[in-house]
């Protein structure tokens, strides 16, 4: 009886584990938390001594303390932010900013992500599409929308002639937050210069923004993806010759949660089809 209460609270364990978003392995061999844990503990000082220690003196010349130690210091938001606009504006090809991004180390999801997720698709594309984050499928393939919701946007976009032949795929986040996780504002800022830059070394004609997250990144836009979907607006960015119509559209992930919205995303598809045909890149 024994054995089966402990296995159950085993699998308890594990399932509230994946609930939080612990749903990848890091490391190669198991760790034993509690014993690293245990070890880690520093003794109990006896209740009488009151003595606290002296602050440690200050860096020479205001330095960094874990630096002096030997230890090196995490980047911060700003200077990773930074950093990206730096790199990302020397790169002069597609090659160039997929390698700077994979020495990048501004963005701290890259170390808890499985592979960079740079784009899939056709580069001499003239339409764009691009998404939010990479989710776990993504994270395994290293590919843009391959999962569940990849596989309805390929759906989606079938049904009006396009393809991943004839579209390029990207993501504002090139690294999976924890699961799925609503990446925060320093991770979107880090990741910025280089979406930025992938679009103007594409120059696309179209620009599909696909769920919230991407129009309110790349357009600036305050308002929510309920009212901005099926409205062509606009994207600039200096490294573009001039502005590209941009439609942002809900995300597959979306309308699989809440699929009587699936009518107002046929609707988004077929003004990309007729815009399309109206700038000569598909038939009738």
């Amino acid at each position: 009886m024994t054995g089966n209460t402990d296995s159950k609270q085993a699998v308890d364990a594990l399932g509230w584990q994946v609930a939080m978003g612990a749903d990848e392995a890091i490391g190669d061999a198991p760790v034993n938390a509690y014993a690293e844990s245990a070890a880690l503990t520093p003794p109990r000082r006896p209740a009488r001594d009151t003595e606290r220690p002296a602050p440690p003196a200050a860096a020479p010349g205001g330095g960094d303390r874990a630096a002096l130690a030997g230890g090196a210091a995490p980047l911060a938001p700003a200077q990773g932010a930074e950093d990206g606009r730096r790199l990302a504006q020397a790169c002069n090809s597609l090659e160039e900013l997929r390698a700077a991004l994979e020495k990048f180390e501004g963005c701290a999801l890259k170390a808890t992500a499985t592979n960079l997720v740079f784009a899939d698709g056709n580069p001499e594309a003239r339409i764009m599409m691009v998404g939010e984050a990479p989710g776990a499928d993504e994270d395994r393939q290293g590919l843009p929308f391959v999962g569940v919701s990849g596989r309805m946007l390929d759906r989606m976009l079938a049904h009006v002639g396009l393809d991943r032949q004839t579209v390029y795929i990207a993501n504002v986040l090139y690294w999976r937050p924890p699961g799925n996780r609503t990446p925060t504002d320093q991770e979107v800022a880090a990741c910025l210069p280089f979406i930025t830059r992938q679009i103007e070394l594409v120059a696309p004609e179209i620009l599909v923004l696909v769920g919230g997250k991407a129009a309110a990144t790349l357009l600036g836009e305050r308002q929510g993806i309920t009212r901005l979907r099926g409205r062509w607006l606009t994207y600039s960015s200096p490294g573009l010759a001039a502005p590209v119509p941009a439609l942002p559209t809900f995300h597959p992930a979306y309308l699989l949660r809440n699929p009587a919205n699936k009518r107002l995303s046929w609707r988004d598809m077929i003004a990309l089809k007729l815009k399309a045909i109206e700038a000569g890149l598909l038939s009738t």
